[in-house]
């Protein structure tokens, strides 16, 4: 039977649209993963705070986004951790919490392009398979041939947190944008406005 394998896909997710939801789900029902853990980026303090919506509203989002899907789970497990949170950190403290899983990391191939700058990459390749949702226009390097990235084809749509902020200051509609209960929540709660 082997671990339950978990797909970690990290995001500020600010706000959560289809787009993240296609992968996500992509993921989930079309690979191996048993379930996808959507890990919800806390602020880091690093950067400045102006456009991120508070963390607990982030995460709210993306549970009303999944609603009642079992294959996807909304996580905070970064809001807890020290910050600013690097991957391998999160990596490690999931690993000795749950060691009944086994942890897959799921990022774009813009992501992987640029992994050998991440902290302890080596060390985050060694120990961990990745799953890279590739994005054509990225050259995807060296580290795509690696044993332990394997290459997706999942949809991907040209839609951007920060075009669907700039929508709802503007006062111009997000309706098909991000999933119906986080369209019926942002249009009657301030978050971005």
């Amino acid at each position: 039977m082997g671990n339950k394998k978990m797909g970690l896909f990290f995001g500020s997710f600010n706000p959560v649209h289809i787009g993240h939801m296609i992968i996500a789900n992509y993921m989930a029902t079309q690979t191996d993963l048993d379930q996808v853990w959507m890990v919800v980026s806390p602020h880091n303090p690093l950067k400045p705070k102006k456009t991120l919506a508070k963390d607990y509203d982030r995460l709210h989002l993306v549970r009303l986004a999944i609603g009642d899907n079992l294959l996807l789970k909304a996580s905070d497990i970064e809001f807890s951790l020290p910050k600013p949170s690097y991957t391998i950190d999160t990596l490690t403290y999931l690993k000795e919490k749950h060691t009944e899983y086994e942890f897959v990391l799921i990022m774009g191939g813009d992501n992987l392009g640029s992994l050998h700058k991440w902290k302890n990459y080596e060390l985050l390749l060694s120990q961990h398979q990745i799953y890279v949702y590739q994005r054509p226009s990225y050259e995807l390097g060296e580290l795509a041939a690696h044993p332990h990235v394997q290459l997706f084809e999942a949809p991907l749509m040209q839609i951007s947190a920060s075009y669907i902020r700039s929508c709802l200051k503007n006062g111009h509609s997000i309706q098909y944008l991000v999933p119906e209960p986080v369209y019926a929540y942002l249009s009657t709660h301030n978050l971005y406005r």
